[in-house]
């Protein structure tokens, strides 16, 4: 059960994101839920702005891609009522905003890959990109989009 799981490694989900713009933030399909585009913000605010590798430190930025991950999770936890219906985690797609002396993307989101397979065991290894970006909505360093198999 995830949710156990969640209480056991002491993760509370944060509210999920209200979309600002024209989209939804989960469309579920043939048995995969699709998650928009995630982005780290807590309580309105994202906790550090900018690029990595400049304003905002790689340790900053791994702490975003792992709010990303929990945001997606309240987001799909929002449109199919549990995350015990979530049976693997298929796909992360991340973009990292950089300074152009930064070229570790990937660094960024292996944490956010790290707390997807403790919170799934082995169904929470996945396919992932990482990809350095020059500038992301609201300043924000990191945005994170999701692929789940979830049981309909």
């Amino acid at each position: 059960m995830i949710s156990q799981r969640l209480t056991q490694l002491g993760i509370t989900l944060l509210q999920p994101a209200t979309p600002l713009y024209h989209y939804v933030p989960v469309v579920v399909h043939q048995g995969v839920a699709y998650v928009s585009g995630q982005v780290p913000c807590v309580d309105g605010e994202v906790p550090y702005t900018g690029q990595v590798g400049g304003a905002v430190s790689l340790e900053q930025a791994q702490e975003l891609a792992e709010i990303c991950v929990l945001k997606a999770l309240s987001a799909v936890e929002a449109e199919i009522g549990s995350l015990n219906k979530i049976t693997r985690v298929l796909k992360v797609t991340g973009f990292v905003q950089t300074s152009p002396t930064f070229s570790a993307p990937s660094l960024v989101l292996d944490s956010a890959s790290e707390l997807l397979t403790k919170i799934f065991g082995e169904a929470g290894r996945h396919a992932r990109t990482a990809v350095g970006v020059a500038q992301l909505p609201s300043d924000t360093p990191v945005e994170i989009d999701f692929m789940f198999a979830v049981e309909v």
